[in-house]
Order: C-alpha cells, then sequence, then structure tokens
C-alpha cells in the first residue's frame, strides 16, 4: 500500500491509502491472458510557466486559479504543448464573468509610459 497525506482542497490533512490492483490485459491478440499488480498511479510533473520555456510536451494542464497575471504568460503556458489535443485548462477564479473563458492580464499603465 502507499500511504500518503492530502495536502490540499477541501480533505486536507486526511490520509489515505491506495492499493496495488490486478490488472488483466483485454488485447486478443495474445493466445493467453496474463496478469499483473501493479498501483493504479500515474507519474506526473509540474511546474511554473517561467520555468516551461523552452519545453516541448505531449500533454499540458494549465491549473488557473487566476487570470494569467502578465502578458505573454498565457501565450508561453499555451505554446509548450505539441499538440492541441494535448491541452487541457481548468479555471478557478470565483470572478470569472465567463466560465470557459481567461483574459491575458496586460496592465494600461506600462501603455502609459511608452
Amino acid at each position: 500500500m502507499i500511504g500518503a497525506d492530502i495536502i490540499s482542497g477541501s480533505n486536507v490533512g486526511d490520509k489515505v491509502f491506495i492499493s496495488r490492483m490486478n490488472m488483466i490485459p483485454r488485447d486478443t491478440v495474445i493466445p493467453f491472458k496474463f496478469q499483473r499488480r501493479q498501483f493504479p498511479v500515474s507519474l506526473s510533473f509540474a511546474m511554473t510557466i517561467n520555468k516551461s520555456q523552452g519545453q516541448t510536451l505531449s500533454t499540458v494542464g494549465l491549473f488557473l486559479r487566476h487570470p494569467v497575471f502578465c502578458h505573454g504568460q498565457l501565450y508561453v503556458a499555451i505554446s509548450r504543448v505539441r499538440n492541441r489535443n494535448g491541452l487541457k485548462i481548468l479555471l478557478c477564479d470565483d470572478g470569472l464573468v465567463d466560465p470557459i473563458r481567461t483574459e491575458n492580464v496586460v496592465f494600461t499603465e506600462v501603455f502609459d509610459k511608452i
């Protein structure tokens, strides 16, 4: 078993246990059946938008708790994925007018100084 503590969300501090599962492929090409026991977990990585520059990934998930705060960062984050089918965006800002859109925030004070 894998023991873990939940560190975010509504269940912070709860302990959870993940047990191994029997995995049996349903591939009909193989003339025999076999089974393996493994944990139902998948390896993943997390990085900030700034650290992602120069990376190219097949799958990208963006967790945007608030609108992206700087001009160009939304573009950088979205452009890391090879194919649009590999892009998933989660918007969690309660103040959004449209829950399926976010804005790339650009402060007007920047343009006043030019």
